[in-house]
C-alpha cells in the first residue's frame, strides 16, 4: 500500500457564457428575473468589452479612489513593530545557531544583487553539470526591466558607487538577456530536424 494520498482535482468553474447558452437550450419557459450573482474567484469569461475612447470611460465615471496613505505616526510605529519583530526572529536564529555571527544590514547593493542573481537564475544559469538548464525568458525579462526601473527611478539619489554597481549589473543582465533571446529566436527559425532514416 502507498502512502501518497490519493486525489481527485475537479474543475468546478462556470463560465457565464456557456451557462446562459445551456440555460437558453433546456428551457422553454421564459427566463426568470437574474439573481445577484455573488462574486467568483478563479477565472471567469468576459464578454463585454474594454473601454477603448475616452468618451467610453467618462461614461464609466471616476476610478475608485485609492486608500489614504499611512501617517507618519502610524508609519514610525509599523517600523518600529517590524524592527522588534526582526530582531526576536534573529535572536531566535542565533541561539539555535551560536556560531553565527549579527546579520548585516540590507543595503541598496543587496537589492540590486538579489535582481542580479534572480535574472541570472531565470535565463539558466547556475545549473548543475549534466543537467538541462531550465529557462523563464519571460520572468527574465521582466526582472531585467524592473532592474531597469530601478535605475530610472533612483538617478540623481544614489552615490557614485551605487550607480556604478547598478549600471554594470544592469549592462551584464541586458547583455546575457539579448545572447539568450537571439539563440532562441535562432532556434525557432531553423526547420526541423527530420528523424535519421527517413527522407
Amino acid at each position: 500500500m502507498s502512502d501518497t494520498p490519493k486525489f481527485e482535482v475537479i474543475d468546478r468553474r462556470k463560465y457565464k457564457a456557456e451557462d446562459e447558452e445551456h440555460e437558453s437550450k433546456t428551457t422553454s419557459a421564459p427566463a426568470p428575473e437574474p439573481m445577484k450573482e455573488e462574486p467568483r474567484g478563479g477565472p471567469q469569461l468576459v464578454t463585454e468589452s474594454r473601454p477603448e475612447t475616452d468618451a467610453e470611460l467618462e461614461e464609466l465615471g471616476p476610478e475608485p479612489e485609492l486608500p489614504p496613505p499611512p501617517t507618519a505616526e502610524e508609519s514610525r510605529q509599523q517600523k518600529t513593530a517590524y524592527d522588534a519583530s526582526s530582531q526576536r526572529l534573529e535572536d531566535l536564529v542565533r541561539a539555535q545557531n551560536p556560531g553565527m555571527g549579527p546579520q548585516p544590514a540590507i543595503t541598496f547593493d543587496h537589492l540590486v544583487n538579489q535582481l542580479y542573481v534572480s535574472a541570472m537564475i531565470q535565463m539558466g544559469a547556475g545549473t548543475q553539470e549534466g543537467q538541462r538548464p531550465r529557462v523563464d525568458i519571460l520572468g527574465a525579462k521582466q526582472t531585467v526591466d524592473l532592474m531597469g526601473i530601478l535605475a530610472e527611478k533612483t538617478r540623481g539619489n544614489l552615490t557614485d558607487a551605487e550607480d556604478r554597481t547598478l549600471q554594470a549589473v544592469l549592462y551584464e543582465a541586458r547583455m546575457a538577456f539579448l545572447e539568450l533571446s537571439n539563440m532562441i529566436s535562432m532556434q525557432s527559425m531553423q526547420p526541423p530536424v527530420p528523424p535519421p532514416g527517413k527522407r
